[in-house]
């Protein structure tokens, strides 16, 4: 609860004052307070993840073969390409923050926090798809946390990448169990009593 001696909001001429002094930082303000390399960095290990994912899914796409080999390749392109969008936000973001996003593929599995394991057959794919989604998941969840309220614009966008990750893995999850149920056992089924 604001207290009555001091305002909620800085007076009018103070942000004025403040949005003209270094005009040259673009959308840093003197607002933000989390550590901005820092943020960079998680950033781009952020961005490595996703390129990583969007190469995995993609292999996956276009080697995916057998009986249900069609509904689940659509799949896998679809989420290469929600992860190619992620990318493109998060490189965004790092160039908001006045940083560089790093592209190169020279050490892009050293900053990624996920693998790229292409996987033996259809069930091992959406295995090796679901780890690395898990792995997003609670990265990202580290990431927001850290983050916290000292830049709420890179917190909001990673809850977003967030949610998204979180269903692609329900995706992933459900695609084992429907391959379990057709006869392709993605998991030992419980025996019977």
């Amino acid at each position: 609860m604001a207290s009555k001696t001091q305002p909620f909001l800085t007076d009018i001429k103070t942000l004025r004052r403040r949005a003209r002094e270094h005009i040259h930082r673009g959308a840093i303000t003197a607002g933000y307070k989390a550590d901005r390399e820092t943020v960079l960095k998680l950033l781009n290990e952020a961005l490595a993840t996703e390129i990583v994912c969007v190469l995995r899914y993609k292999y996956h796409y276009y080697m995916a073969s057998g009986i249900n080999a069609k509904s689940i390749a659509d799949e896998f392109l679809q989420h290469a390409n929600e992860e190619q969008g992620h990318a493109d936000l998060i490189s965004q973001r790092i160039t908001q923050l006045e940083g560089a996003p790093n592209l190169s593929p020279d050490g892009l599995l050293t900053r990624s926090h996920s693998e790229y394991v292409e996987g033996d057959d259809l069930v091992d794919m959406i295995k090796e798809d679901l780890v690395a989604e898990r792995i997003a998941i609670e990265s990202y969840s580290e990431m927001i946390r850290y983050i916290g309220d000292g830049d709420p614009t890179t917190r909001r966008m990673m809850e977003e990448i967030l949610a998204m990750e979180e269903e692609h893995a329900e995706d992933l999850s459900t695609m084992l169990a429907d391959l379990g149920h057709k006869g392709e056992p993605a998991k030992p089924r419980a025996a019977k009593r």
